[in-house]
């Protein structure tokens, strides 16, 4: 399921935080979900959540796991000739969104076990009492020596991302100046 969601209350949600007893605890896990929101969507909500009365907390915990959320703007363009504002990606892989006793809502990444971190370091840059062995560092430059044609074939194409993207933004320049001459960015 993309989408499991668990609400306890009572004496066993105590275990989570002493609040959590009498107002509940909810636990959130979005998995792999791929979804389009529009802005005018997001954009209603705020009326649902104001309220004269101040609500109690619920303690919670959302977490989100491999999931990319694309919003569009869904709102009439400003200038009839315009392309439209593109949509927007978030791209999650691990994060965590706590509610604790206080109100406050917490977002931490949860880090990803990677094996090749402990040896992407220089050796000059461990600590002293760190004691390595010459084969995993042999092991971990070979892997970044491997890694370096990938990079630089990923540089290259970021460089040719940016130049079509200011030649984009040079040209929605004169499409504005073109009925705006004295517009300065």
């Amino acid at each position: 399921p993309e989408v499991c969601l668990r609400l306890e209350s009572g004496p066993c949600a105590a275990t989570r935080s002493p609040l959590a007893e009498r107002n509940g605890f909810l636990q959130v896990l979005l998995h792999g979900c791929c979804t389009e929101l529009c802005m005018s969507c997001l954009t209603s909500l705020g009326p649902f959540l104001e309220d004269e009365i101040v609500p109690e907390v619920i303690p919670m915990e959302i977490e989100v796991v491999d999931a990319k959320i694309t919003l569009k703007d869904d709102s009439p363009p400003v200038y009839p000739t315009s392309p439209g504002p593109v949509p927007i990606t978030l791209a999650m892989d691990h994060v965590m969104v706590r509610r604790r006793d206080d109100g406050v809502f917490y977002l931490t990444a949860v880090p990803a076990s990677v094996p090749w971190c402990e040896n992407s370091f220089p050796e000059e840059q461990k600590a002293p009492s760190e004691s390595v062995s010459a084969a995993p560092a042999a092991a971990a430059r070979g892997l970044q020596l491997k890694q370096v044609p990938e990079l630089q074939r990923e540089l290259q194409s970021m460089k040719l991302a940016l130049a079509e993207a200011n030649m984009d933004k040079a040209r929605l320049l004169q499409e504005i100046r073109k009925y705006n001459p004295l517009f300065q960015l």
